[in-house]
């Protein structure tokens, strides 16, 4: 892909630079939460953004535990098999911290839990569960692993009735091997993503894409394509930042200009929303992207 920013150091350019926390709603909740010893994604993933969403009544939460039963080659989560413990007092924890924050929109995302029969899919329903037992109003997006692709596991998640299913393909199908672990495959994050839609018009689904592991343009607009014929509502596409030595280096920082491309042509694939920029997350504007995509979608269906 083009570039603007190549890499022969690992200096981050300009447009990558982000302010620090302010505003006085992101401080109270900061200090809300220290109190109750509770704790979301967004601090422990150091999130650029996590001002401007505590600021609008949105965060994040990652669930089943701390570590991850795969291994892929960008994400920062621990890797192990914590042998099928799963804490039963989480999804109050969450409810609380929900309740707490005040919040409009939560996002609970988790880590792969391939050692559960059924991946974990009972534990997110009973969050969400949870969640709508002390604040109703809010609304709730999942972001969820692949569950090896079984239906069971995605049919607990439709009887909770988010409002938004949410599973990332991460990168281009070429570079899948490379990037996400090796039981993580393209075509079945595909197959997840369209078996999401397959409970009627009302479930928004979602997907995300990093950018600067390598991946052509061509190929950028190709995983744009496969998306929107599973009928993908909504897609981020954010820049993929090294957490560490260890994890896969940086080919190429993409200027503010490519991804505001990408955004005018995944628009024109008929996309309900999409967020496209060097900082953005899957979990980006949450709130904001969910009502867009609502907006357009009921719009299309009245005319």
């Amino acid at each position: 892909m083009h570039s603007a920013h190549k890499l022969g150091q690992e200096r981050k350019p300009p447009w990558l630079k982000t302010m620090l926390p302010q505003g006085q709603t992101y401080f109270q909740i900061k200090k809300n939460l220290a109190q109750r010893h509770l704790v979301t994604v967004c601090q422990e993933a150091k999130c650029p953004n996590i001002g401007e969403c505590w600021n609008t009544g949105t965060a994040t939460f990652m669930v089943l535990g701390d570590t991850c039963t795969r291994a892929c080659r960008f994400c920062h989560i621990k890797t192990g098999n914590p042998q099928g413990r799963v804490d039963a007092a989480e999804p109050q924890r969450v409810a609380d911290s929900v309740q707490v924050m005040g919040l409009n929109y939560a996002v609970i995302t988790m880590v792969d839990r391939d050692d559960l029969p059924d991946g974990g899919a009972a534990h997110l329903a009973a969050v969400v569960r949870a969640v709508r037992a002390v604040r109703p109003q809010v609304k709730l997006e999942l972001l969820t692993s692949d569950f090896r692709g079984e239906l069971a596991s995605l049919e607990t998640l439709f009887a909770a009735a988010p409002e938004v299913l949410a599973h990332n393909v991460e990168t281009v199908e070429r570079l899948t091997p490379r990037v996400r672990d090796r039981r993580a495959a393209y075509r079945t994050s595909l197959r997840v993503l369209r078996n999401f839609k397959r409970r009627g018009n009302n479930l928004l689904s979602k997907s995300a894409l990093m950018l600067g592991l390598g991946e052509a343009r061509a190929e950028v607009e190709q995983t744009l394509r496969d998306l929107r014929e599973q009928d993908v509502d909504i897609v981020t596409i954010g820049q993929y930042m090294r957490p560490t030595r260890k994890h896969l280096t940086v080919k190429e920082y993409l200027p503010p200009s490519v991804f505001q491309e990408l955004r005018t042509f995944a628009l024109t694939l008929g996309f309900a929303a999409v967020v496209a920029a060097p900082l953005s997350r899957s979990s980006y504007r949450a709130a904001e992207v969910y009502a867009t995509a609502q907006r357009q979608k009921n719009g299309t269906q009245k005319n």
